[in-house]
């Protein structure tokens, strides 16, 4: 059975608070968001100063008690930033949570990979496709897989389409030139549409999953539609960028449910090799949560998964 989870930083609160807001909600698993209000940890580059054992032990403890399972740790950073220090703080960050990964709950510490972009994490920049730019990423994210697995960890790379790694060739060239054990795949095909593609979404679907079912380590669910401009689209809630951010370019982010994504496709094709992975739902706020929870819900219990 698959379970539905979320991102505990769509509730923005204490920890104690937003555990009894996450069961309320229903769920029994989360992807962890370093963002209580009762902690300060939610600055990305001052976290390797703040994080210690003892805070980390804390957070995971609390989740235990409440019986909600931490799935997957947020990383969220530009990895490709065009500021030199800017990086290095940004992969200090991402190796921070990695080494302490096992101490608050989960394996898996998640990012997406960037872009050359000055102004935004999510904007495409025409460097992001040259050869340059893979063979940086591809150094980087080899740095982070090794450092992840000497400390039994793994890093998990999320492509986004606007990212120096967005497309399946991308990914199935990084997997295959990095072929290592701390390293592997969020599953997002939202992530992967374009305004091409998105007018076959079923094929891309199933491209998607023949080419990397294999990777796959922690999915997520929201949706897609076309976008009405190419303009960066935000949500006005109280969380951090990678959760208010809800597309740029030809194609928008909701919610689950509320785009032309084939839940029940998706749903099966994830369910087939991976019948108890974790789901997250995003890129909702926080009254949308028991819709999108629902919809999720819904959607799995019709393909009986």
């Amino acid at each position: 059975m698959i379970s539905v989870g979320i991102f505990n930083g769509y509730y923005p609160y204490t920890l104690d608070e937003t555990i009894k807001r996450v069961k309320k909600d229903g769920f029994n698993c989360i992807q962890l968001d370093l963002s209580f209000k009762d902690f300060d940890l939610n600055d990305p580059h001052t976290l390797p100063q703040n994080l210690t054992l003892e805070k980390a032990r804390t957070i995971r403890n609390a989740f235990r008690d409440a019986n909600i399972e931490i799935v997957a740790i947020s990383g969220y950073t530009n990895l490709i930033s065009p500021d030199p220090d800017k990086k290095k703080k940004n992969i200090a960050y991402v190796k921070t949570l990695l080494l302490f990964a096992r101490e608050l709950g989960s394996p898996y510490v998640i990012s997406e990979t960037g872009t050359y972009e000055p102004s935004s994490d999510w904007v495409f920049h025409e460097k992001n496709t040259t050869e340059e730019a893979f063979q940086e990423i591809k150094a980087v994210i080899r740095d982070l897989a090794i450092y992840a697995h000497e400390h039994n960890a793994v890093f998990l790379v999320e492509n986004y389409v606007n990212n120096v790694v967005g497309s399946v060739d991308q990914l199935l060239r990084l997997f295959r030139e990095i072929d290592h054990p701390g390293l592997g795949l969020l599953m997002d095909p939202t992530n992967y549409f374009n305004g091409a593609n998105i007018r076959d979404v079923d094929g891309e679907l199933h491209r998607i999953f023949n080419a990397l079912d294999g990777r796959i380590k922690i999915a997520h669910a929201k949706d897609i539609k076309r976008a009405e401009n190419s303009e960066e689209k935000h949500a006005s809630i109280d969380a951090v960028e990678s959760h208010t951010f809800r597309g740029a370019g030809d194609v928008e982010l909701p919610a689950a449910g509320l785009g032309i994504l084939n839940y029940e496709l998706y749903l099966q094709l994830l369910a087939k090799n991976h019948p108890n992975i974790p789901i997250i739902i995003e890129h909702l706020d926080e009254a949308d949560i028991p819709r999108a929870k629902q919809f999720v819900d819904d959607t799995l219990k019709k393909i009986g998964a």
